[in-house]
């Protein structure tokens, strides 16, 4: 199994400090669950659902996109997405990409967004607004945005303990370590 870097967050950082630990321990956490598969282990299910690893990536990055680069920065998405044809698009076309080309979207869509929160923390805290706005007129923080992506990343981190798990049976919360 490659080796996956496994942030901490830190036991007693700033808010800043430990809301990005702990959404990248999140994110390594994926990418350690979704490494060093082929398509077969990238498509697999467990029982009645349709989740997929690779369904997961293609999602996570779709929500990383939507998260930081159209509601924080209020950009447009990224050209990868021009072909998105509706809700649930990212789960079902996951299996028409290669692992390869997954993880590399899901890699792009996370350094997309951390140069956008880095850019808006250049500019203000995390209380900032962002520039997306709901129906009803109002603007999260970007510290909650921050929150509901953690949030979204823990609720399938879950999903993917169990895919994984029933692939080759990868299961635990952090990558072995070197000297183990």
């Amino acid at each position: 199994m490659t080796a996956v870097p496994h942030p901490e967050p830190p036991v007693a950082g700033s808010e800043v400090d430990t809301l990005l630990g702990s959404l990248d321990r999140q994110r390594a956490t994926l990418a350690w669950k979704c490494g060093d598969l082929d398509a077969d282990g990238m498509n697999a299910t467990v029982g009645a659902s349709t989740v997929t690893l690779g369904g997961l990536l293609k999602h996570l990055a779709l929500v990383e996109d939507m998260y930081f680069t159209v509601r924080l920065r209020g950009d447009d998405y990224p050209s990868v997405w021009e072909k998105y044809d509706g809700e649930g698009w990212e789960w079902r076309s996951a299996a028409d990409d290669s692992p390869e080309q997954l993880r590399a979207l899901w890699g792009d869509a996370v350094a997309r967004s951390r140069a956008a929160i880095a850019a808006a923390l250049e500019g203000g805290d995390v209380g900032q607004l962002v520039k997306w706005q709901s129906d009803t007129g109002v603007r999260p923080s970007l510290r909650r945005v921050l929150i509901d992506l953690i949030e979204e990343y823990a609720r399938h981190v879950g999903h993917a303990d169990l895919i994984r798990e029933s692939v080759d049976g990868l299961v635990g919360e952090d990558p072995p370590s070197d000297d183990s």
